[in-house]
């Protein structure tokens, strides 16, 4: 699949209700940043970088989750049976969908320093990022709307943690205002 393909497949039209509840939870947050930058709790490149999270936080839980199609409990509990697939089989359509996994939580890692105003170290990026994966995957299970797998939590911190360093390479030690 070319990313146009992966894009339409995974990105369907989001139903009235998720539209509802995105737009409230953008607009309490758009609400308490606002309210942290007039009592300059955080600056505004931390408060514009908090919004940005939560609407690629919210596109990618629409595309992983609630926007696909109910179908039954899948779930595949042996860590890097993905890595073992690809060398053994030569499956590089599963390689694509692997490197595809680092990429997607990749720009939440690269927000991850511009939030905080200051570098991240590497293993809480990997943290945040397993644990973000980690939600989508139960979600998925849970509502049976995709394969619950430890490769895509693994994937999805590595690429979270590679985002991170790389902002974390590009900053001075401390934003500044």
């Amino acid at each position: 699949m070319d990313i146009y393909q992966i894009w339409t497949t995974y990105n369907k039209k989001w139903s009235k209700y998720e539209i509802l509840a995105f737009s409230v939870l953008l607009l309490l947050t758009v609400i308490v940043v606002a309210g942290c930058v007039c009592r300059k709790k955080i600056n505004t490149m931390q408060a514009m970088a908090v919004v940005m999270m939560v609407i690629f936080l919210g596109i990618v839980f629409g595309s992983t989750v609630f926007t696909r199609t109910s179908t039954v409990r899948q779930y595949e509990l042996v860590p890097f049976w993905s890595w073992k697939a690809i060398f053994k089989y030569k499956d590089w359509e599963l390689l694509k969908e692997n490197l595809l996994n680092c990429i997607l939580l990749l720009p939440a890692g690269a927000l991850l320093p511009i939030i905080a105003n200051h570098k991240v170290k590497w293993y809480r990026a990997l943290l945040f990022g397993v644990l973000v994966s980690a939600v989508i995957e139960t979600s998925q299970l849970v509502f049976m709307r995709g394969l619950f797998e430890w490769d895509d939590m693994i994937h999805n911190g590595l690429g979270c943690m590679i985002g991170s360093m790389i902002i974390n390479f590009f900053m001075k030690n401390k934003i500044r205002d």
